[in-house]
C-alpha cells in the first residue's frame, strides 16, 4: 500500500508502507505534526491547505478535495461544483470550516467519481482536516506571537504551540 508523506519543503512525497493498520495510523500521526509544523513555521497557507488536501486524498482515495477560504471565494462554490459535475465528478463532501464561535473561515469540498457518502472513517478524517484547516487559517490571522514572547537581552522564547487532541474513535 503506497502512502504519502511530506518533505522537508513540505512536498509530497510517495513512501511505502505495510498493509498493517498500526502502520497506517502511525503514517495518518506523521502528516499531521508535518503539518502542524508548517503551520506553526509560518509557512504560506495555500500551500498548507494544499498539503491538507493531499493527505486527504490519499487516505480516503478516488476524491479530490479542495479548502477555499471564504473572503476568497465564497462566489466560485457554485462554478466549482458545476465545472466537477462537467467532468462527471460527484459532491463527495462539502463542509464549512468554523472556529469554536463558528465564525466561518473557509469551505472543504470533497468530489468522488462515484455516488457515495463518507462513511464513519472517512468523516473522522474530514473532521480531522477540518480541525488542521481552521488552525492553520487562524494562524495565519493571529499577530506574529513569536515577537511578543521575549526575555531580558533579547533572546526569544518559544511562542505557545497549539494542541490537537489525537482520538481515532
Amino acid at each position: 500500500m503506497d502512502e504519502y508523506g511530506f518533505d522537508s519543503r513540505g512536498r509530497p512525497q510517495k513512501r511505502k508502507a505495510q498493509g498493517n493498520p498500526d502502520n497506517k495510523i502511525q503514517s495518518l500521526l506523521n502528516t499531521e505534526e508535518q503539518l502542524l509544523q508548517q503551520i506553526s513555521s509560518r509557512a504560506p497557507v495555500p500551500g498548507v491547505l494544499n498539503g491538507i488536501c493531499i493527505a486527504l486524498d490519499c487516505q480516503i482515495g478516488n476524491v479530490v478535495s479542495l479548502i477555499s477560504l471564504s473572503e476568497d471565494r465564497a462566489g466560485e462554490l457554485g462554478a466549482i461544483a458545476t465545472n466537477a459535475a462537467l467532468f462527471g465528478l460527484f459532491t463527495f463532501c462539502s463542509e464549512g470550516i468554523v472556529t469554536e464561535d463558528d465564525e466561518l473561515l473557509g469551505t472543504l469540498e470533497m468530489y468522488c467519481s462515484d455516488r457515495r457518502s463518507p462513511s464513519a472513517a472517512e468523516s473522522q478524517l474530514i473532521e480531522r482536516a477540518k480541525c488542521l484547516a481552521a488552525i492553520a487559517i487562524k494562524f495565519d490571522k493571529a499577530p506574529d506571537l513569536r515577537s511578543s514572547f521575549v526575555i531580558p537581552r533579547n533572546r526569544p522564547v518559544r511562542a505557545p504551540v497549539l494542541q490537537w487532541p489525537v482520538s481515532f474513535n
